[in-house]
């Protein structure tokens, strides 16, 4: 008998968690893609390597452009769990809602489903992974529960996620109108890198670091970790093509020196490397 015939509830996310697959297929958890267009060309995010984001802006000074799930997406997506898996409910856990379509579109394509519930996980790329993979531990562990069990579990982990990143260089934000030119040369002469939280759902910039990642990354671990209060049993970090194996060695030591028990990376995906550019790098956790 397949497994999920136990279940009754399946977990759902976009492509832009950037949820690892064979995390994924670990536990179940079903994907609907997000959208990235190369010039004239629109892809489905997860069927391309991200290095393709990098290598079409290095030969066409183009940055690929990102859009959100839409409705039909999530109809095909319902339409074929429920078909599998007629008695079970999905617990649909969505992209940062005021950064993309995707939870609306959801709630489209929801309607005169019954089988559907949607929550808004307020995160993006490895925060929301972070929050889906904790989930389906949970239901793993617990799987008398029922939705409002689920429910009341899902919204306690987001209230209590915390996530950060920083982009290694600022030209993939200059040439997708988030920063300036002017700014931009300034960042890369004085090594300038915005420290970038999601805040109640939106990507706000709150300070400015200065350095090479390679100092700059594992010192961000211990002070954010220490800042947020993290919890040190698991620690999720973020990586985008062209991030160093020097520094994923720096950071993995700073975390372990943390107390950090588990860690876990999670590459970006096409459309968050759209966003931070090579090289960026992302922290996190949950707190206490």
């Amino acid at each position: 008998m397949d497994e999920q015939v136990k279940r009754p509830i399946i977990l759902m996310a976009e492509t832009g968690a950037d949820i690892p697959p064979e995390l994924a297929q670990r536990y179940h958890i079903h994907i609907v893609p997000m959208h990235v267009t190369f010039g004239t060309e629109t892809r489905d995010d997860g069927t391309f390597p991200s290095e393709e984001v990098c290598e079409f802006y290095e030969k066409t000074g183009i940055l690929p452009k990102t859009s959100g799930s839409v409705p039909e997406d999530f109809v095909k997506a319902f339409d074929e769990v429920h078909a599998r898996y007629p008695e079970a409910q999905i617990l649909y856990l969505a992209y940062s809602s005021v950064t993309t379509c995707s939870y609306q579109s959801a709630q489209i394509a929801a309607e005169g489903r019954d089988y559907v519930t949607s929550i808004d996980t307020k995160m993006v790329a490895g925060g929301q992974c972070a929050v889906v993979v904790r989930m389906a531990q949970l239901l793993e562990a617990h799987p008398e529960w029922e939705m409002p069990q689920a429910v009341e579990a899902a919204n306690d982990l987001i209230a209590r996620a915390r996530m950060c990143f920083i982009p290694d260089q600022l030209e993939f934000l200059r040439a997708g109108g988030r920063v300036s030119n002017a700014v931009a040369l300034v960042g890369r002469v004085l090594g300038i890198h915005p420290l970038i939280e999601i805040l109640d759902g939106n990507l706000t910039a709150t300070k400015k670091l200065r350095g090479k990642l390679l100092g700059v990354a594992p010192k961000l671990v211990a002070d954010y970790a220490e800042r947020e209060g993290l919890d040190r049993e698991e620690l999720w970090l973020i990586w985008a093509p062209g991030f160093s194996d020097e520094v994923r060695s720096a950071v993995e030591e700073s975390a372990r020196a943390c107390g950090f028990q588990t860690i876990h990376w999670v590459k970006t995906g096409g459309v968050i490397t759209t966003h931070g550019g090579p090289g960026a790098f992302g922290v996190v956790g949950f707190r206490k």
